[in-house]
C-alpha cells in the first residue's frame, strides 16, 4: 500500500498534524504509527494538563506564537468535541527581593505576547487568589486553563480515523529507506510505503531524524525526568488553581509548582533530572547504553559543566523529600512532608546541540523525503494544533 503521507509517532503533534492534514486534504492517504499499544503513552500521556497561555516565550518565537495561536485552536476544538476543561488563571510568585525584576521582565513579555487582562497582584489580592501562598511580589495570569490531555489525544485519533486516515498501534519503525522519490517504510509489523514522511516521534526523534537523513547529525534528544509528588487529599484545600515560581533564567526549567488537576488532585513538582533511559519514568529504569550516548554527547557534557550546581540540587531533591518540600515551602509555607504522597513521572524530550546549547524553540526540518519534528516540548500539547498546522501547511506545499 502506498500512502501519501506517513506519520511517526502517536503522540498529541503526530496526530494534530494528521489531523489538520486531512482537514484540509480528506482524500489524501494518511498512516500514522505508533510503537506502543496505545496512543499517547508518554509525553502526553503523562502531562500536567496545563493549558498554557504563552508567559514565557520570547515573543515572535515559534513557541510564542504557536503556543497563542494554539491555546486558541484547542480550547474551541474542545468545546466542540465536549472535552472538560477549566480556564483557571494562575498566580506567578517572586519569593524574594532579587526576583522581582524578572517578574517585571515576565510581565512585559506576557503583553507583548497579547496577554490582555495579565497584571500584577497586590500581596492582599494574591491572597484572595490562593489564600496559603505567601510571596513578596506577583502576577495574576488569568488565561491559563487545565485539561486531560490524553482524552484531547485520543479525540484527535477518533477524527483522524473518521476522515478515512489509518492509524497502526504496535508498529515500531525499524527502517526507512528512500528509492525513487517513495520512502520504503520497515515497522516491527510489516512493511509501507509513502511519498513523505513526518517525524513526530518526540523521545526518538532524533533517532527517526537520521533514519530519513544521515545529514541530521547535530541534534540529540537528551531525556529529564520531572518527577511529582501529590497533596494529600485533606491537603488539597491549600491550592484552589495553580501557583507558579519565578523561572531561574540560569536554567531552562520552570522550577517546582502547584497544579490542580482537570483529572483530578493537585500536583507538586515538577523537578528537573536526567533520565537513565529515554523512557525512564523510575529512577530504577536505566539502559545502559542509551545513558552511554546520553553521558557521550559532547552537548550535553557542556550542558552539565554550565548547570552543575542547579542540576546537583535537583538531584538532591530527588532523593530527598524533605529537600523536596522545602523547596514546596517556598510557595506555601504551610506544607509539610507528611502532606505529600508519591505522585508520576514525565520525561521530557529536550533536544541538544553539540555545542551544548538547549534548544528553547520548537524546532523543524526539512528534507527532501520528509519533515522532522526535532523539539517540541512544552507547550507542544497546547501548541498542538497550531503546530499540527505548521507542519501540514509545509507537507502540503509538497503536493500542490
Amino acid at each position: 500500500m502506498l500512502y501519501d503521507i506517513a506519520i511517526i509517532g502517536g503522540g498529541i503533534v503526530g496526530l494534530a498534524t494528521g489531523l489538520k492534514i486531512l482537514n484540509e486534504r480528506p482524500e489524501l492517504k494518511i498512516a500514522l504509527f505508533e510503537k506502543e499499544d496505545q496512543l499517547a503513552k508518554h509525553q502526553t500521556g503523562n502531562n500536567s494538563g496545563v493549558i498554557h497561555s504563552g508567559l514565557y516565550y520570547k515573543p515572535g518565537s515559534l513557541k510564542a506564537t504557536n503556543c497563542i495561536k494554539g491555546y486558541h485552536e484547542l480550547i474551541d476544538f474542545c468545546k466542540a468535541e465536549k472535552i472538560p476543561f477549566e480556564i483557571t488563571g494562575k498566580v506567578v510568585v517572586a519569593t524574594r527581593e532579587e526576583q522581582k525584576p524578572l517578574l517585571d521582565t515576565l510581565l512585559e513579555r506576557g503583553l507583548a505576547n497579547g496577554l490582555t487582562g495579565t497584571r500584577k497582584i497586590t500581596l492582599e489580592e494574591l491572597k484572595e487568589y490562593e489564600p496559603h501562598c505567601a510571596g513578596v511580589a506577583a502576577l495574576h495570569v488569568p488565561q491559563t486553563g487545565i485539561v486531560d490531555y490524553y482524552q484531547v489525544a485520543l479525540a484527535y485519533g477518533r477524527k483522524i480515523l473518521q476522515k478515512g486516515g489509518e492509524i497502526f498501534l504496535s508498529h515500531k519503525v525499524l527502517e526507512i529507506n528512500s528509492k525513487e522519490a517513495i520512502n520504503h517504510i520497515e515497522t516491527s509489523k510489516g512493511k509501507f510505503e509513502a511519498k513523505l514522511v513526518i517525524n513526530c516521534a518526540g523521545l526518538y526523534s532524533d533517532k527517526v531524524a537520521k533514519l530519513t537523513d544521515e545529514q541530521i547529525k547535530d541534534v540529540k534528544i537528551i531525556p529529564f525526568r520531572g518527577e511529582y509528588y501529590k497533596l494529600k487529599q485533606d491537603k488539597e484545600y491549600l491550592v484552589k488553581n495553580l501557583i507558579y515560581p519565578v523561572p531561574d533564567p540560569n536554567f531552562p526549567f520552570l522550577g517546582v509548582h502547584f497544579t490542580r488537576m482537570k483529572k483530578g488532585g493537585v500536583e507538586a513538582g515538577p523537578n528537573a533530572v536526567l533520565a537513565f533511559r529515554r523512557e525512564g519514568y523510575k529512577k530504577s529504569q536505566i539502559s545502559l547504553p542509551e545513558l552511554t550516548e546520553t553521558l557521550a554527547w559532547p552537548g550535553f557534557q557542556k550542558v552539565a559543566a554550565k548547570y552543575w550546581k542547579t542540576g546537583f540540587g535537583e538531584l538532591y531533591r530527588s532523593f530527598s523529600k524533605s529537600a523536596f518540600t522545602k523547596a514546596l515551602q517556598e510557595l506555601i509555607p504551610e506544607i509539610q512532608e507528611s502532606d505529600l504522597v508519591d505522585g508520576g513521572a514525565g520525561v521530557r524530550a529536550q533536544a541538544c546541540d553539540r555545542t551544548g546549547g538547549l534548544l528553547d524553540d520548537f524546532a523543524i526540518r526539512e528534507s527532501a523525503h520528509a519533515i522532522n519534528v526535532l523539539n517540541a516540548p512544552s507547550p507542544a500539547a497546547t501548541s498542538s494544533l497550531s503546530i499540527g498546522g505548521t507542519v501540514a501547511e509545509m507537507a502540503l506545499k509538497r503536493f500542490d
